[in-house]
Parts: C-alpha cells; sequence; structure tokens
C-alpha cells in the first residue's frame, strides 16, 4: 500500500490568493494528498538532516509548492535551494533562480532561438564608456536591475543627461553587472500569458498609464481584456520550456520596427486573477487551479 502524500505549501494570500489556497486544498484532499500550509521557510531551521518548520521536517515532504513573490527574502530562497536538493519543487529552485534573472533568462531564451529585445551585460566600472557607446548605437536603452519585478528600477535612456543621472546610483550599488536592453518601438501594451506544466492557461493585456512606458500594474499600468493568437501561445510555451518553469507568466510585446513578437520576461511566479479583475471577464482561475492540481498529483506520484 502507498504512503499517503503530503506535499507543502506557500501561497500569497492578499489579492484572493487565500480563497485560491483553500481550492486548491479541496481539490488536492480529494485525491487524497493532504497539505501542510503557511510554510514560509523564513520561519523554518535546518539542523542535521532535517529543514524543520512548526515541527514538520519539510525534507520528508512529497513536494514543496511556493507562490508567493510578495515576501520573498534572501533566508528563504536560500533554503529553497537546499530543500530542492531533497524533494521535488514548483517551480523547481534553478527554474526560479533562473527567472529571477532577466540576463540569465534573455541569455537562455535567446540560445533557445527565442526572440527577445537586444540586450548587453557588463561590468559596473565599464558602465559608463559602455552606456554612451550602445546610445550610440542603439539610439534608445532601458537599464534593467537583474533581478527585482513590477518595473522597480527601470530607467530608459535617451541621451548622455540620462547617462549622468543614473551613474550615481550604479556607484552605490553592490552588484558588479550592468543589464541594459534596446529600448523598442512599441504600442505601449502587452500579453502576459500563463502557462502551466507546458499548456496555455489564459492571456490578458496590461496597457502603460499615462506617458510612461512601463506596462507593469505596480508602476501604473492597467489591466484589460486580450486574446492572444496561435503564435504568440506558441511563443509563450516555448520561452517557459526554455526556462523549465513548471508555471510561468510570460510578458510578451509586439516590435513595431521589427514586426515581430518578443518576449521580454518570463515570470516564475505569476499572479491569478484578482476578484476585481475576475469581475472584469478573466475567468482562468479554476483552469490554473486544474492544472496545479494535476501538476502536483504527477509529481507526487512519480516520488512515491
Amino acid at each position: 500500500m502507498a504512503k499517503k502524500r503530503k506535499i507543502g505549501m506557500w501561497l500569497y494570500s492578499n489579492s484572493g490568493g487565500d480563497a485560491i489556497g483553500k481550492k486548491i486544498i479541496t481539490k488536492l484532499k480529494e485525491r487524497d494528498i493532504k497539505v501542510v500550509d503557511d510554510i514560509n521557510l523564513r520561519h523554518a531551521t535546518a539542523q542535521g538532516k532535517n529543514i524543520i518548520h512548526n515541527g514538520t521536517k519539510l525534507n520528508k515532504l512529497d513536494l514543496f509548492f511556493s507562490y508567493n513573490a510578495g515576501e520573498q527574502t534572501v533566508y528563504q530562497t536560500y533554503l529553497y535551494q537546499a530543500l530542492n536538493r531533497m524533494i521535488p519543487m514548483i517551480n523547481s529552485y534553478d527554474s526560479f533562480a533562473l527567472t529571477e534573472d532577466k540576463f540569465q533568462t534573455s541569455f537562455v531564451l535567446r540560445n533557445a532561438g527565442i526572440n527577445t529585445a537586444d540586450y548587453k551585460l557588463f561590468h559596473r566600472d565599464e558602465a559608463q564608456e559602455e552606456l554612451l557607446k550602445t546610445l550610440k548605437k542603439w539610439g534608445g536603452l532601458v537599464y534593467k536591475p537583474t533581478s527585482g519585478w513590477g518595473g522597480a528600477g527601470l530607467s530608459k535612456i535617451e541621451n548622455k543627461e540620462s547617462i549622468r543621472t543614473l551613474m550615481p546610483t550604479l556607484n552605490q550599488m553592490d552588484t558588479r553587472q550592468v543589464f541594459i536592453e534596446k529600448f523598442i518601438k512599441y504600442d505601449n501594451t502587452d500579453f502576459r500569458v500563463d502557462i502551466v506544466d507546458g499548456q496555455f492557461v489564459g492571456c490578458y493585456g496590461r496597457k502603460a498609464g499615462g506617458s510612461d512606458w512601463r506596462t507593469n500594474v505596480t508602476s501604473g499600468g492597467s489591466v484589460f481584456l486580450r486574446e492572444p493568437n496561435d503564435e504568440i501561445i506558441d511563443i509563450a510555451i516555448k520561452a517557459s520550456n526554455a526556462c523549465g518553469t513548471d508555471i510561468a507568466g510570460v510578458d510578451i510585446i509586439y516590435d513595431q520596427e521589427k514586426e515581430e513578437y518578443v518576449v521580454l520576461e518570463v515570470n516564475g511566479i505569476p499572479a491569478f486573477a484578482t476578484p476585481e479583475q475576475e469581475k472584469m471577464g478573466l475567468d482562468f482561475n479554476d483552469k490554473k487551479i486544474d492544472l496545479i492540481v494535476d501538476l502536483i498529483d504527477k509529481k507526487t506520484q512519480k516520488n512515491n
């Protein structure tokens, strides 16, 4: 008789996440899979052979499902890496770490034959020279911290004055690498395409607010209903597969000069539709939940 499966879960609770978590737990219970909920590795300790959270030996679980971008800490992700050496994860630590880094993601996508913005990475000590040289070549570029989300820290560089303004910030940073992308002429909207286990879940659009060029909602962008075509869905699935993600939100824009779709980012923790967005007509939550439950079922069967 196979042992009863038990997984750990850490899901965000705001913006409707609490209700989503309850649905996932209920559906897993129907498949005789027990869930130890609210496992924030920030409060876990490691000793000897075990990583322990509130008395639960996490490395004895059949799987850990971490899905909370807003409360990640360095310590939490450090234990995430260690735990994934012992048990399966959704997403794996490797794919999680990859999609947290914009350069690493672009590098992998390009080598998989997927269009991204032209980019360049260089050492901080070479920043002023490289920025001036690349600005002259590209005409406009965007500085992006390699980590972070929500559009935080992005700077559009259009002239030498923009570079002079950016340099003090770069010189004060701990990081040694500088990542820039060519600014793409587009209509200030994007496609956010959700993928689970290589399958299309749903899509919506985001539009930059006012005179801004960033579509991120946290930067003033807004969400609207948007249907993807087959090419967009295919690109999103290929991008998710290239990054090794079980779950991904792929951000795609249309380059008006090259007349092609471009992947801007692969998000390893794409949010479910909020209750307000569901009222707008974004109705993919149930499909996403079912695919995640199927994925957990499949991965824990392999482990037993």
